[in-house]
């Protein structure tokens, strides 16, 4: 048994592939089936590491009976949402205007013309069957007042942005005061679980926008609040459950307000955002002259499960691990004690006291989950000692492992690669740029698309997707904003204008065909991809930072790199826009508050001139000032802050600049430091 699913590649897609219902991947034949018999259309969307799509799978879809009221009543459609984040953000959108709380699996019943009138997110089996039922009854009974519902929550979609909010730039412009910077910080510290680590809520999913955020205020104001919290929180999800402690890596969330329990599925965009958080971390805290070990181990651990089950041989990264194995939530992870007795010997004991493992569980079913609520026993590692844990780690590799998401996705990419930059910039370990380097040439070569533009001259495009050698999805905003960030960040350790090149060439292309002129924001999606009911704009922050926050911060950045007046210029816009909504609701747009920190002083312009320049920039780093940006050359460049910069005396020479007006030339780092802090 197969339905058209099966000559897809998504894993995802594929896993529905042999089910009972008549599914269709998304795309013109199934809307015009839909069309033709008219039928409502069930959208239902999902993703390969998701434990509750497994499981309405398995009651549902796998169902004969349950399948043949839905292929007689239904076209059925399957998405991944990992490969078509365009569908998942237009019906999300619609299920929230429902007035319904979104999740996934999402549900969501459709006119025949793809506009939305129900949806849900997980239903069991015989609630499901009812649902069909029902829905095929109104369909036919009450067409008319399904269709006007449709109506009214596409309308909903077609609305700007910057009407729905009220963005309206302030008269005040674009200038961020400490005092405004502090007023931020406020507001997201009442809601800051103090005991636990984190925001007051539960479950506990790690948000690396606002310990960023925490983490740049700190440097501006120096306010030990900020401090306090992000390290604890930053202990907490590092000593919890959340992290495979044996295997390293972090998984999507905690399920209780502890970090204790895990949600097990490890996702790319997690790691990728947490390595580069936590390098952060380690300079921070190297900076205060306290060099964290215990952040550094994580990172290292994280990128060497990456490098060995995460990448792919020709350099890509893959999507996620599941979160199940064997039709189990989390049993690849888990441990009963007597495993640990039978596999450590002597050493059980104190392991077992240490981790509160027992007989009984310190989860559930004499299950037992590796967590700590303390960080004291690492100063001597036992009784996790190099040699147990890889005892540990050799024994739950001979078990079934969990899926593998093996599809490569541009954007988690970006972000993967980014944090690798970031591990090298502050760790300094020359294995991390090489997996940088390898990534970054992957990219470059197996998603990206030459095009010409307007005028004839060389542009650059990016696939969304790529699997078996080949790329099919036309890339979306989130994939140009994650790639451009990191080429820029790739640019500034290894100096290579080649990946500087490459961001402005992404830069140009996402301006020409994701700009909206009139609203000042940028569309998800690119004007010469496929037509979909609504053009959505992502512009509040969540687990992965907005694409619209984050093509701001790269145009700032850029901007400056490269002398581009027209960037710094729609990224002032974009921000001067944000202000009102950042300084009284920051929760959700705490990357917007990052780029933030960058007004509230001006940004250093770094150019460095000498053989030695790449030796410089380490020196420079480790006082670790976030708001700056390096340019660098042994010789000569054509570009604008690097223009006449010469090296002195044959030594390697730093140039401090601010808004393009450079200070006098300087030898010495030290001198360096304390122009770029306005000290001199």
């Amino acid at each position: 048994m197969q339905n058209k699913l099966i000559n897809e590649t998504s894993p995802y897609l594929l896993q529905h592939a042999h089910n009972p219902v008549e599914w269709y991947p998304w795309g013109e034949e199934a809307l015009q089936k839909a069309k033709a018999e008219d039928k409502p259309i069930l959208v239902s969307i999902g993703y390969s590491a998701c434990h509750w799509c497994h499981v309405m799978e398995r009651e549902s879809f796998e169902n004969e009976q349950i399948a043949e009221i839905m292929n007689k009543h239904l076209v059925c459609i399957k998405v991944d949402r990992e490969e078509r984040p365009d569908v998942d953000a237009i019906y999300m959108d619609a299920l929230q205007a429902m007035g319904l709380r979104g999740g996934w699996p999402l549900n969501v019943f459709l006119m025949p013309d793809a506009k939305p009138f129900y949806g849900g997110t997980y239903f069991p089996a015989p609630n499901w069957a009812n649902l069909v039922e029902s829905i095929s009854n109104a369909f036919k009974n009450d067409r008319e007042k399904l269709q006007k519902s449709a109506e009214g929550f596409t309308q909903n979609m077609h609305s700007k942005e910057s009407d729905k909010y009220q963005m309206d730039i302030s008269d005040d412009g674009l200038k961020i005061s400490e005092e405004e910077l502090t007023t931020i910080f406020n507001r997201l510290h009442k809601d800051f679980d103090f005991e636990k680590g984190g925001m007051n809520r539960s479950p506990k999913f790690p948000m690396p926008s606002i310990w960023k955020f925490l983490l740049r205020y700190y440097t501006i104001t120096k306010d030990k609040r900020a401090y306090q919290h992000l390290i604890h929180t930053l202990d907490r999800v590092a000593l919890g459950g959340i992290y495979d402690t044996i295997g390293g890596g972090w998984t999507r969330y905690s399920t209780d307000e502890d970090w204790k329990v895990p949600h097990f599925e490890k996702m790319l965009y997690d790691n990728g955002q947490l390595v580069s958080l936590y390098a952060e971390a380690y300079a921070l805290t190297k900076s205060e002259g306290q060099p964290d070990e215990f952040y550094k181990a994580k990172i290292t651990e994280t990128i060497e499960w990456l490098e060995r089950e995460m990448m792919s041989q020709e350099g890509g990264f893959y999507s996620a691990l599941d979160a199940d194995s064997e039709g189990e939530e989390g049993k690849f992870y888990i441990w009963k004690k007597s495993e640990i007795e039978a596999i450590l010997g002597e050493d059980a004991a104190p392991f077992c006291e240490t981790f509160e493992f027992s007989e009984h569980g310190n989860w559930e079913h004499g299950n037992n989950v590796v967590h700590l609520e303390e960080r004291d026993f690492m100063e001597n590692g036992f009784p996790l000692s190099k040699e147990i844990k890889q005892k540990l780690f050799d024994y739950r590799a001979k078990r079934i492992r969990p899926g593998l998401d093996d599809k490569i996705l541009c954007s988690w990419n970006g972000l993967m690669l980014k944090g690798l930059v970031d591990a090298y910039r502050y760790l300094d370990t020359p294995k991390f740029l090489e997996l940088a380097l390898q990534n970054a040439q992957f990219i470059k070569e197996k998603m990206s698309i030459k095009v010409t533009t307007e005028d004839g001259a060389e542009g650059r495009g990016l696939w969304h997707n790529y699997k078996n050698g080949k790329a099919n999805i036309v890339a979306y905003l989130e994939d140009y904003a994650s790639v451009i960030d990191a080429y820029t960040a790739l640019y500034q350790v290894t100096f290579d204008e080649i990946w500087l090149d490459e961001a402005e060439l992404l830069a140009d292309y996402t301006i020409a065909n994701f700009y909206d002129a009139e609203d000042e924001f940028f569309y998800f999606t690119d004007s010469q991809g496929e037509e979909l009911i609504a053009r959505k704009k992502e512009i509040f922050d969540n687990v992965i930072p907005a694409s619209n926050s984050m093509m701001a911060s790269n145009l700032y950045n850029l901007g400056l790199l490269l002398g581009r007046n027209d960037f710094i210029e729609i990224s002032n816009l974009m921000l001067a826009k944000m202000k009102r909504i950042v300084l009284t609701d920051p929760q959700w747009v705490t990357q917007w508050a990052c780029l933030a920190t960058q007004h509230t002083n001006p940004t250093a312009e770094v150019a460095i001139v000498g053989s030695n320049l790449k030796e410089i920039r380490k020196q420079i780093d480790a006082d670790f000032m976030l708001n700056k940006v390096f340019v660098g050359t042994e010789t000569a460049s054509k570009l604008p802050l690097l223009q006449n910069r010469t090296a002195k005396n044959g030594e390697t020479t730093i140039y401090v600049c601010f808004d393009k007006t450079c200070q006098l030339p300087t030898t010495e780092v030290a001198k360096a430091l304390a122009l770029m802090w306005g000290e001199v």
